[in-house]
């Protein structure tokens, strides 16, 4: 089995994603020819509702576990993705971890249900399901090809998002260096060329845990081949690393361009040797994230997505990204503005594991529609927030208000109901 683990850092909110990629068997790959470029399957499954599990999210979960088997069936992969939030406030740093594991359900293109029951077993729900899926495994090879290429620089990414607490040690050693001795990432021309010792040289930067030899064993790497685009990723990746680290640290703003531009010659560097590296042009958008230039980083983000749709750290960053423009609007009472922009994030088309990144989106554009008086589309969307977060009071408190506000008192009063069962004093005051 081979595996691919993808991480990045953005200011503010340095999202970590991880994705494990299990591979076709060859007996498989022989199936996924240009002349078979869908498949259609028939896959069952079933699951028991948990005490935390609404109705509907419970029918959800049954649906992407049967079209996971489908997938699994078409002789694709599955994939287990982490998210590690890190935030920074006032000096203090905070960690949110969350696993789960999403199935490349954009695959299925067409999925019609057989059969559908629900039965109670042992005192629980159970929830059943056969559909007749349609699954294109023509676009899910040839991402797992381009992931499975680009598998040091994403390990890379993960090594540098786990050492944050090592590498705050070294940050002031390495601005030391860094002053004595900069790096001239453009006009490295050493000849003869030494591919294979420059991928010797990117390798060991990559497996040590120090950020000055990091730096030096990507340049050595350039060095011997400077048409070695790993090299200048793996260098620009560690640059972007400082920058989030200096962030954290509220060091001076000079340090911070600094290191962001060191980075940008890197990626711009990588980028131009090779056009279709999806990590050098998503490098580019990090940099312009840092740079506040959110037009040009959501325009490098989207070409990664076009180059490859299952490129979730891309993805991820996007969504990040508007989202914050729509709350930028939102402030501006910008209203019309916000909701075109959340459209891009809220994609009808993205499968259901994607809602727990779409979280704080739904929340802004329910906002924005409770302030138009939209309120049925302010409840639907609440709803969706709900389904990944049934224990958060809240929620359930906010929606009765919408609930109020539409004459709708049974709904919500089990929402007051349900809102002072999980501790709301808000919820149980609004019962009385």
């Amino acid at each position: 089995m081979n595996t691919q683990v993808r991480f990045m850092g953005t200011p503010n909110v340095t999202i970590a994603f991880a994705i494990a990629l299990a591979l076709p068997t060859a007996s498989a790959l022989a199936q996924l020819t240009p002349a078979q470029p869908t498949k259609v399957i028939v896959a069952e499954a079933s699951y028991v509702m948990g005490d935390a599990d609404t109705l509907t999210g419970a029918e959800e979960a049954v649906l992407m576990r049967a079209k996971r088997k489908a997938v699994e069936e078409a002789g694709v992969y599955v994939e287990a993705a982490s998210t590690d939030v890190e935030t920074h406030t006032d000096g203090a740093t905070s960690h949110l971890n969350q696993l789960s594991v999403r199935t490349i359900s954009s695959a299925v293109t067409e999925t019609e249900f057989l059969e559908k029951r629900q039965t109670l077993e042992n005192g629980r729900l159970t929830f059943y399901v056969k559909i007749r899926c349609t699954i294109r495994v023509d676009m899910l090879t040839e991402a797992v090809k381009r992931m499975k290429s680009d598998e040091l620089l994403a390990q890379h990414h993960q090594q540098l998002q786990t050492e944050n607490s090592q590498l705050k040690n070294q940050l002031e050693n390495l601005k030391k260096q860094l002053r004595t001795t900069p790096p001239q990432p453009n006009n490295i021309r050493v000849i003869p060329k030494n591919r294979r010792e420059a991928v010797r040289l990117g390798r060991a930067a990559f497996e040590t845990h120090s950020l000055p030899e990091k730096i030096d064993l990507a340049t050595q790497a350039m060095a011997a081949d400077d048409r070695y685009v790993d090299a200048y990723i793996i260098r620009g990746q560690t640059y972007l690393r400082i920058a989030a680290v200096t962030f954290s640290k509220a060091g001076p703003t000079a340090d911070l361009n600094g290191y962001v531009v060191q980075a940008l010659q890197d990626f711009d560097r990588a980028a131009a040797l090779d056009p279709t590296s999806t990590w050098a042009i998503l490098g580019r958008g990090d940099v312009f994230t840092w740079q506040r230039k959110p037009d040009e980083a959501a325009k490098e983000y989207s070409r990664v997505l076009q180059m490859d749709p299952f490129f979730d750290v891309a993805r991820q960053r996007l969504i990040v990204l508007l989202t914050t423009n729509a709350r930028r609007q939102v402030a501006a009472k910008q209203w019309r503005q916000a909701l075109g922009t959340l459209a891009q994030v809220l994609q009808p088309d993205l499968p259901p594991s994607w809602l727990a990144q779409q979280k704080e989106a739904l929340l802004l554009r329910s906002q924005i529609y409770t302030e138009l008086g939209e309120l049925d589309r302010a409840v639907e969307d609440l709803g969706k927030v709900i389904r990944v977060d049934p224990t958060n009071p809240a929620l359930f408190t906010q929606r009765a208000q919408l609930y109020r506000r539409l004459l709708q008192g049974r709904l919500a009063k089990d929402d007051l109901e349900r809102a002072c069962a999980l501790g709301s004093e808000e919820g149980c005051s609004g019962l009385q």
